[in-house]
């Protein structure tokens, strides 16, 4: 196993945008971690996802049970460092080429 950069956000509460499922009310936030692989790849990528945060397009807003919840948005992360592909985890010999044509 290599050595992985590992972005990590915090989302805290908040009242969500006109263009959120309930404009208006609070949401629930959460910690977020991906990992990426240290090499000349994964900082490329690492530079798309922020930008990607940048405008907005990392998290969205979900109802669950009720309750609004921030949760990832359509650009695929790796949450775990291993587990493959179905835990969103390595070894994905696919991920940064699936991952770079979304971004």
């Amino acid at each position: 196993r290599g050595t992985a950069l590992q972005p990590s956000l915090k989302m805290s509460y908040s009242c969500s945008k006109v263009w959120d499922p309930h404009p208006g009310q609070p949401y629930k936030g959460g910690n977020f971690c991906a990992f990426l692989p240290d090499n000349l790849e994964g900082l490329k990528i690492a530079k798309l996802l922020k930008k990607a945060f940048e405008r907005g397009l990392t998290f969205q807003i979900k109802s669950f049970n009720g309750e609004e919840r921030v949760t990832w948005a359509f650009i695929p992360h790796k949450t775990s460092w291993d587990g493959g592909k179905a835990r969103n985890g390595y070894p994905d010999a696919q991920y940064l080429h699936e991952v770079s044509t979304v971004l």
